[in-house]
Protein backbone atom coordinates (compact mmCIF):
# COMPACT_ATOMS: atom_id res chain seq x y z
CA UNK A 1 0.00 0.00 0.00
CA UNK A 2 1.34 3.40 -0.98
CA UNK A 3 0.00 6.81 -0.06
CA UNK A 4 1.23 9.79 -2.08
CA UNK A 5 -0.31 13.01 -0.79
CA UNK A 6 -0.94 16.40 -2.34
CA UNK A 7 0.10 19.67 -0.67
CA UNK A 8 -2.37 20.89 1.95
CA UNK A 9 -3.89 24.31 1.11
CA UNK A 10 -4.90 26.81 3.76
CA UNK A 11 -8.58 27.72 3.63
CA UNK A 12 -9.98 31.19 4.21
CA UNK A 13 -10.76 30.57 7.87
CA UNK A 14 -7.23 29.35 8.54
CA UNK A 15 -8.10 25.64 8.75
CA UNK A 16 -5.76 23.37 6.82
CA UNK A 17 -7.28 21.04 4.23
CA UNK A 18 -5.55 18.00 2.81
CA UNK A 19 -5.99 15.36 0.13
CA UNK A 20 -4.32 11.96 0.29
CA UNK A 21 -4.41 9.14 -2.25
CA UNK A 22 -4.07 5.61 -0.91
CA UNK A 23 -3.16 2.83 -3.35
CA UNK A 24 -3.78 -0.78 -2.26
CA UNK A 25 -1.76 -3.62 -3.76
CA UNK A 26 -4.31 -6.44 -3.23
CA UNK A 27 -7.66 -5.79 -4.89
CA UNK A 28 -9.15 -8.98 -3.42
CA UNK A 29 -9.17 -7.41 0.05
CA UNK A 30 -10.94 -4.21 -0.94
CA UNK A 31 -14.48 -5.59 -0.73
CA UNK A 32 -13.98 -6.27 2.98
CA UNK A 33 -12.03 -3.06 3.54
CA UNK A 34 -14.61 -0.83 1.87
CA UNK A 35 -17.63 -2.83 3.07
CA UNK A 36 -20.78 -3.84 1.24
CA UNK A 37 -21.87 -0.87 -0.90
CA UNK A 38 -18.92 1.02 0.64
CA UNK A 39 -20.63 0.96 4.06
CA UNK A 40 -17.30 1.01 5.93
CA UNK A 41 -16.14 4.05 3.98
CA UNK A 42 -19.41 5.82 4.75
CA UNK A 43 -18.93 5.08 8.45
CA UNK A 44 -15.43 6.58 8.40
CA UNK A 45 -16.68 9.62 6.46
CA UNK A 46 -19.43 10.24 9.01
CA UNK A 47 -17.17 9.76 12.03
CA UNK A 48 -14.31 11.97 10.79
CA UNK A 49 -16.09 14.44 8.49
CA UNK A 50 -13.92 13.53 5.51
CA UNK A 51 -14.68 12.58 1.92
CA UNK A 52 -13.62 9.16 0.61
CA UNK A 53 -13.71 8.45 -3.13
CA UNK A 54 -12.73 4.98 -4.43
CA UNK A 55 -11.63 4.38 -8.01
CA UNK A 56 -10.26 0.91 -8.62
CA UNK A 57 -7.55 0.22 -6.07
CA UNK A 58 -6.98 3.93 -5.35
CA UNK A 59 -8.84 5.69 -2.55
CA UNK A 60 -8.81 9.49 -2.28
CA UNK A 61 -9.23 10.97 1.19
CA UNK A 62 -10.05 14.68 1.44
CA UNK A 63 -10.99 17.04 4.24
CA UNK A 64 -9.53 18.74 7.29
CA UNK A 65 -5.92 17.64 7.69
CA UNK A 66 -6.56 16.18 11.14
CA UNK A 67 -9.47 14.08 9.92
CA UNK A 68 -7.54 12.97 6.84
CA UNK A 69 -4.62 11.87 9.01
CA UNK A 70 -6.87 9.77 11.25
CA UNK A 71 -8.79 8.30 8.27
CA UNK A 72 -5.52 7.30 6.64
CA UNK A 73 -4.35 5.61 9.84
CA UNK A 74 -7.70 3.81 10.26
CA UNK A 75 -7.65 2.50 6.68
CA UNK A 76 -4.00 1.52 6.95
CA UNK A 77 -4.66 -0.40 10.17
CA UNK A 78 -7.73 -2.19 8.78
CA UNK A 79 -5.88 -3.11 5.57
CA UNK A 80 -2.99 -4.54 7.59
CA UNK A 81 -5.51 -6.56 9.58
CA UNK A 82 -6.85 -8.04 6.33
CA UNK A 83 -3.32 -8.75 5.10
CA UNK A 84 -2.71 -10.65 8.35
CA UNK A 85 -5.63 -12.95 7.57
CA UNK A 86 -8.21 -11.42 9.91
CA UNK A 87 -11.67 -10.22 8.96
CA UNK A 88 -12.96 -6.64 9.02
CA UNK A 89 -16.59 -5.93 9.86
CA UNK A 90 -18.48 -2.87 11.06
CA UNK A 91 -17.45 -3.45 14.67
CA UNK A 92 -13.79 -3.58 13.60
CA UNK A 93 -14.18 -0.26 11.80
CA UNK A 94 -15.74 1.28 14.91
CA UNK A 95 -12.95 -0.20 17.02
CA UNK A 96 -10.28 1.30 14.75
CA UNK A 97 -11.96 4.69 14.96
CA UNK A 98 -11.96 4.46 18.77
CA UNK A 99 -8.36 3.28 18.92
CA UNK A 100 -6.93 5.83 16.49
CA UNK A 101 -9.30 8.79 16.81
CA UNK A 102 -9.44 11.45 19.55
CA UNK A 103 -8.45 9.90 22.88
CA UNK A 104 -7.05 6.83 21.16
CA UNK A 105 -3.51 5.54 21.00
CA UNK A 106 -2.90 6.93 17.51
CA UNK A 107 -2.32 3.55 15.84
CA UNK A 108 -3.35 -0.09 16.08
CA UNK A 109 -0.17 -1.74 14.82
CA UNK A 110 1.17 -2.43 18.31
CA UNK A 111 -2.12 -3.45 19.90
CA UNK A 112 -2.06 -6.85 21.60
CA UNK A 113 -3.98 -9.66 19.88
CA UNK A 114 -5.37 -12.62 21.83
CA UNK A 115 -5.14 -15.86 19.84
CA UNK A 116 -7.44 -18.77 20.68
CA UNK A 117 -8.51 -21.87 18.74
CA UNK A 118 -11.65 -20.26 17.33
CA UNK A 119 -10.88 -16.55 17.26
CA UNK A 120 -8.23 -13.86 17.18
CA UNK A 121 -9.39 -11.03 19.41
CA UNK A 122 -8.14 -7.45 19.10
CA UNK A 123 -8.88 -4.67 21.61
CA UNK A 124 -11.72 -2.38 20.60
CA UNK A 125 -10.80 0.59 22.75
CA UNK A 126 -7.59 2.00 24.25
CA UNK A 127 -8.73 0.85 27.69
CA UNK A 128 -9.18 -2.70 26.41
CA UNK A 129 -5.63 -2.60 25.03
CA UNK A 130 -4.34 -1.39 28.42
CA UNK A 131 -6.33 -4.15 30.14
CA UNK A 132 -4.84 -6.90 27.97
CA UNK A 133 -1.33 -5.59 28.59
CA UNK A 134 -2.02 -5.39 32.32
CA UNK A 135 -3.09 -9.05 32.38
CA UNK A 136 0.17 -9.98 30.66
CA UNK A 137 2.30 -7.97 33.06
CA UNK A 138 0.63 -8.09 36.51
CA UNK A 139 -0.08 -11.06 38.74
CA UNK A 140 -3.37 -9.57 39.93
CA UNK A 141 -5.60 -7.33 37.80
CA UNK A 142 -8.83 -5.57 38.77
CA UNK A 143 -11.09 -4.67 35.84
CA UNK A 144 -13.74 -2.15 36.91
CA UNK A 145 -16.55 -0.66 34.85
CA UNK A 146 -19.99 -1.02 33.30
CA UNK A 147 -21.47 -3.94 31.40
CA UNK A 148 -20.46 -4.37 27.78
CA UNK A 149 -16.87 -3.17 28.11
CA UNK A 150 -15.33 -6.63 27.64
CA UNK A 151 -13.94 -7.07 31.16
CA UNK A 152 -14.92 -10.72 31.55
CA UNK A 153 -14.76 -11.68 27.88
CA UNK A 154 -11.16 -10.51 27.45
CA UNK A 155 -10.10 -12.12 30.73
CA UNK A 156 -11.54 -15.48 29.60
CA UNK A 157 -9.85 -15.06 26.21
CA UNK A 158 -6.45 -14.46 27.86
CA UNK A 159 -7.02 -17.45 30.14
CA UNK A 160 -7.74 -19.72 27.16
CA UNK A 161 -4.72 -18.36 25.28
CA UNK A 162 -2.43 -19.12 28.21
CA UNK A 163 -3.95 -22.57 28.71
CA UNK A 164 -3.54 -23.72 25.10
CA UNK A 165 -0.07 -22.15 25.07
CA UNK A 166 0.98 -24.25 28.07
CA UNK A 167 1.63 -21.25 30.33
CA UNK A 168 -0.89 -22.48 32.92
CA UNK A 169 -2.28 -25.94 33.68
CA UNK A 170 -5.86 -24.92 34.32
CA UNK A 171 -8.44 -22.16 34.31
CA UNK A 172 -10.59 -21.43 37.37
CA UNK A 173 -13.69 -19.30 36.69
CA UNK A 174 -15.89 -18.14 39.54
CA UNK A 175 -18.80 -15.84 40.38
CA UNK A 176 -20.68 -15.15 43.61
CA UNK A 177 -24.21 -16.59 43.43
CA UNK A 178 -25.67 -13.57 45.16
CA UNK A 179 -29.22 -13.97 43.92
CA UNK A 180 -29.49 -17.25 45.83
CA UNK A 181 -27.44 -15.93 48.73
CA UNK A 182 -25.06 -18.81 47.98
CA UNK A 183 -27.67 -20.93 49.79
CA UNK A 184 -28.16 -23.14 46.76
CA UNK A 185 -29.78 -26.16 48.38
CA UNK A 186 -33.37 -25.14 47.74
CA UNK A 187 -32.87 -24.94 43.96
CA UNK A 188 -33.85 -28.01 41.88
CA UNK A 189 -31.27 -30.31 40.29
CA UNK A 190 -27.73 -31.39 41.12
CA UNK A 191 -25.04 -28.90 42.14
CA UNK A 192 -24.00 -28.10 38.56
CA UNK A 193 -27.63 -27.44 37.57
CA UNK A 194 -28.02 -25.21 40.62
CA UNK A 195 -25.07 -22.94 39.83
CA UNK A 196 -25.13 -22.96 36.01
CA UNK A 197 -27.57 -20.02 35.66
CA UNK A 198 -25.15 -17.76 37.55
CA UNK A 199 -22.17 -18.87 35.48
CA UNK A 200 -23.77 -18.85 32.02
CA UNK A 201 -21.94 -15.70 30.80
CA UNK A 202 -18.62 -17.41 31.53
CA UNK A 203 -19.68 -20.55 29.63
CA UNK A 204 -20.72 -18.37 26.68
CA UNK A 205 -17.29 -16.73 26.57
CA UNK A 206 -15.54 -20.12 26.76
CA UNK A 207 -17.50 -21.45 23.79
CA UNK A 208 -16.48 -18.38 21.79
CA UNK A 209 -12.80 -19.29 22.31
CA UNK A 210 -12.78 -23.09 22.03
CA UNK A 211 -14.73 -25.73 20.08
CA UNK A 212 -17.60 -27.17 22.11
CA UNK A 213 -16.02 -30.63 22.33
CA UNK A 214 -12.76 -29.18 23.65
CA UNK A 215 -14.60 -27.21 26.33
CA UNK A 216 -16.37 -30.38 27.48
CA UNK A 217 -13.19 -32.49 27.46
CA UNK A 218 -11.12 -29.89 29.30
CA UNK A 219 -13.84 -29.52 31.92
CA UNK A 220 -13.97 -33.30 32.38
CA UNK A 221 -10.18 -33.38 32.87
CA UNK A 222 -10.31 -30.49 35.32
CA UNK A 223 -8.33 -28.16 33.06
CA UNK A 224 -11.29 -25.76 33.09
CA UNK A 225 -13.30 -25.40 36.28
CA UNK A 226 -16.35 -23.21 36.67
CA UNK A 227 -17.55 -22.89 40.24
CA UNK A 228 -19.35 -20.51 42.61
CA UNK A 229 -17.20 -18.44 44.93
CA UNK A 230 -18.24 -20.48 47.98
CA UNK A 231 -16.31 -23.46 46.54
CA UNK A 232 -12.98 -21.61 46.64
CA UNK A 233 -12.54 -21.84 50.41
CA UNK A 234 -9.49 -23.74 51.64
CA UNK A 235 -7.86 -24.12 48.22
CA UNK A 236 -4.49 -22.95 46.87
CA UNK A 237 -4.68 -22.30 43.13
CA UNK A 238 -1.20 -22.87 41.66
CA UNK A 239 -0.29 -22.91 37.93
CA UNK A 240 -3.70 -21.49 37.17
CA UNK A 241 -5.43 -18.55 35.54
CA UNK A 242 -8.12 -17.52 37.99
CA UNK A 243 -11.04 -15.19 37.20
CA UNK A 244 -13.62 -13.82 39.63
CA UNK A 245 -16.53 -12.20 37.80
CA UNK A 246 -19.24 -9.93 39.27
CA UNK A 247 -16.89 -9.30 42.18
CA UNK A 248 -18.83 -6.23 43.32
CA UNK A 249 -21.20 -8.73 44.94
CA UNK A 250 -18.59 -10.18 47.28
CA UNK A 251 -18.33 -9.23 50.92
CA UNK A 252 -14.99 -8.08 52.31
CA UNK A 253 -14.49 -11.51 53.93
CA UNK A 254 -15.24 -13.35 50.68
CA UNK A 255 -12.89 -11.14 48.68
CA UNK A 256 -10.01 -11.61 51.12
CA UNK A 257 -10.61 -15.36 51.02
CA UNK A 258 -10.54 -15.41 47.23
CA UNK A 259 -7.45 -13.22 46.80
CA UNK A 260 -5.47 -15.36 49.22
CA UNK A 261 -6.12 -18.46 47.06
CA UNK A 262 -3.48 -17.24 44.58
CA UNK A 263 -0.65 -19.76 44.29
CA UNK A 264 2.67 -20.11 42.48
CA UNK A 265 2.83 -19.36 38.75
CA UNK A 266 -0.75 -18.11 38.71
CA UNK A 267 -2.57 -15.09 37.37
CA UNK A 268 -5.77 -13.64 38.84
CA UNK A 269 -8.27 -11.26 37.23
CA UNK A 270 -11.11 -9.77 39.28
CA UNK A 271 -13.90 -7.97 37.41
CA UNK A 272 -16.93 -6.02 38.55
CA UNK A 273 -19.13 -2.96 38.27
CA UNK A 274 -19.39 -0.94 41.47
CA UNK A 275 -22.57 0.76 40.27
CA UNK A 276 -24.37 -2.62 40.23
CA UNK A 277 -23.94 -3.91 43.78
CA UNK A 278 -26.64 -6.40 44.86
CA UNK A 279 -25.44 -6.98 48.41
CA UNK A 280 -27.78 -6.43 51.37
CA UNK A 281 -28.10 -2.81 52.39
CA UNK A 282 -25.23 -1.71 54.61
CA UNK A 283 -22.82 -4.40 53.38
CA UNK A 284 -19.70 -2.86 51.87
CA UNK A 285 -18.53 -4.36 48.59
CA UNK A 286 -15.43 -6.49 48.97
CA UNK A 287 -14.32 -5.33 45.53
CA UNK A 288 -14.32 -1.68 46.58
CA UNK A 289 -12.42 -2.46 49.76
CA UNK A 290 -9.83 -4.56 47.93
CA UNK A 291 -9.16 -1.83 45.38
CA UNK A 292 -8.88 0.79 48.12
CA UNK A 293 -6.37 -1.36 50.02
CA UNK A 294 -4.31 -2.81 47.16
CA UNK A 295 -4.18 -0.15 44.45
CA UNK A 296 -0.66 1.19 44.07
CA UNK A 297 1.09 -2.12 44.66
CA UNK A 298 3.57 -2.58 41.81
CA UNK A 299 2.48 -6.17 41.10
CA UNK A 300 -1.22 -5.26 41.01
CA UNK A 301 -3.00 -3.40 38.18
CA UNK A 302 -6.33 -1.60 38.32
CA UNK A 303 -7.98 -0.82 34.97
CA UNK A 304 -11.11 1.36 34.93
CA UNK A 305 -13.53 1.21 32.02
CA UNK A 306 -16.15 3.86 31.28
CA UNK A 307 -19.29 3.98 29.14
CA UNK A 308 -17.09 5.11 26.22
CA UNK A 309 -15.54 1.61 26.27
CA UNK A 310 -18.88 -0.18 25.83
CA UNK A 311 -18.49 -2.36 22.74
CA UNK A 312 -21.89 -4.00 22.58
CA UNK A 313 -24.79 -2.56 20.59
CA UNK A 314 -24.43 1.26 20.45
CA UNK A 315 -27.69 1.55 22.38
CA UNK A 316 -26.01 -0.12 25.40
CA UNK A 317 -23.53 2.75 25.70
CA UNK A 318 -26.39 5.25 25.57
CA UNK A 319 -28.33 3.31 28.22
CA UNK A 320 -25.29 3.21 30.52
CA UNK A 321 -24.72 6.94 29.99
CA UNK A 322 -28.38 7.77 30.68
CA UNK A 323 -28.42 5.82 33.95
CA UNK A 324 -25.16 7.43 35.07
CA UNK A 325 -26.60 10.88 34.32
CA UNK A 326 -29.68 10.14 36.46
CA UNK A 327 -27.50 8.84 39.29
CA UNK A 328 -25.43 12.01 39.20
CA UNK A 329 -28.56 14.17 39.35
CA UNK A 330 -29.81 12.17 42.33
CA UNK A 331 -26.45 12.50 44.03
CA UNK A 332 -25.84 8.74 43.99
CA UNK A 333 -22.88 8.93 41.62
CA UNK A 334 -20.89 10.84 44.24
CA UNK A 335 -21.29 7.97 46.70
CA UNK A 336 -19.93 5.46 44.21
CA UNK A 337 -16.97 7.72 43.44
CA UNK A 338 -16.18 8.07 47.10
CA UNK A 339 -15.80 4.30 47.19
CA UNK A 340 -18.69 3.20 49.39
CA UNK A 341 -19.61 0.49 46.92
CA UNK A 342 -23.10 -0.01 48.41
CA UNK A 343 -26.33 0.99 46.82
CA UNK A 344 -27.54 4.31 48.23
CA UNK A 345 -30.74 4.64 50.18
CA UNK A 346 -33.71 5.72 48.09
Amino acid sequence: MTAPSTPAPITADGAEDATVKLEFDDNTLLIQLFGSHHAHLARIEQALDVSLNARGNVLTVAGDSGGVKVARAVLDGLYKRLKDGMDVDRDDVDAALRMIGPGGAGNIDDDPVIRTRKRHISPRSPTQAAYIRAIDEAELVFGLGPAGTGKTYLAVAKAVEKLIGGEVDRIILSRPAVEAGEQLGFLPGDMREKVDPYLRPIYDALHDMLPTQQVAKRMERGEIEVAPLAFMRGRTLANAFVILDEAQNTSAVQMKMFLTRLGENSRMVVTGDLSQVDLPRGTRSGLREAVDILEGNETIAVVRFTDSDVVRHPLVARIVGAYEAVERRRGTGARYKKGDGEKPDT
